[in-house]
């Protein structure tokens, strides 16, 4: 359940404040104090205790000045957290391919994913809060960016692009979550997995016995194992998936080449984010 919303702020300071437009304060009383050394902090909070221990009290704490004085950089909480999105989002040093270079969509879907995956391991908080307005400052779009860039080989129309995007994160948002999800579990009730269902096993086991629940009854022993890894399961059959959809494009006559979704080859509505 997400506990934060992007875009909830003023949009306007927020996209001043992202892409350097805004005015800038005088130097106030804490020499050295910077927009980018408050959006660290907060973010630096944010990864040790969550998104709910980000407050301008306590980063005025962590940065050694007056709450008053990060109000002369940032309006608020809800701007304050439109540049930590920013912030995280960004990609890193990414050397665009050269006029007429191939890239690997598969190679760009499997990196995607893994990268997403990563960002959610390195800042879980990211799982509560609600992107579908996200205020797009320089790293996001950088990162937007890269990912369409890989992904052009695909031979996918523009907005089908995007919704591979949407899938890939989509996926991996789901196993991130559960694993936090799980590590919270675990911190909340003090109480182990094993522990977990090692009380529930009578019960089961009666509850598989009585025949009520004949194809549970059948699984496998280990079919509930943690040793599974359902992402690389999964991220493989994402992309057998899309490989059956650039396969039919590739083959399918000029004339032929449908809007997404569509099996008949119509057009229809593109996917939406929301």
């Amino acid at each position: 359940m997400t506990t934060e919303t992007s875009g909830s702020g003023d949009v306007s300071r927020s996209l001043e404040l992202l892409w350097g437009t805004g005015e800038r304060p005088s130097r106030g009383p804490k020499p050295g104090l910077t927009l980018d050394r408050i959006v660290a902090a907060a973010v630096e909070v944010a990864d040790a205790e969550g998104l709910g221990a980000v407050s301008m009290r306590r980063l005025s704490t962590e940065l050694g000045t007056g709450t008053m004085s990060l109000y002369r950089y940032v309006p608020g909480k809800a701007e304050l957290l439109d540049l930590m999105l920013d912030r995280v989002s960004d990609p890193g040093p990414w050397d665009p391919p050269s006029p007429g270079e191939t890239v690997d969509w598969r190679e760009a879907v499997d990196s995607l994913a893994r990268g997403y995956l990563e960002l959610y391991r390195a800042h879980s908080w990211l799982l509560k809060v609600n992107q579908t307005r996200t205020v797009l400052g320089p790293s996001t779009l950088r990162s937007l960016e890269a990912a369409l860039t890989g992904l052009q080989d695909m031979g996918l129309r523009d907005a089908e692009l995007l919704s591979v995007i949407i899938a890939t994160q989509s996926f991996v948002s789901g196993i991130a979550r559960m694993e936090a999800d799980s590590a919270e579990a675990i911190e909340e009730t003090g109480l182990g997995h094993e522990e977990f269902w090692k009380v529930q096993e009578p019960f089961l086991v009666k509850a598989m016995d009585s025949g009520e629940y004949p194809v549970m009854a059948q699984l496998d022993d280990d079919t509930f194992s943690e040793d599974f890894d359902h992402f690389e399961f999964g991220l493989q059959r994402l992309k057998d998936g899309l490989e059956v959809l650039v396969t039919a494009r590739r083959t399918a006559a000029p004339g032929d080449r449908g809007g997404p979704g569509d099996r008949d080859g119509g057009t229809g509505d593109g996917p939406r984010s929301g």
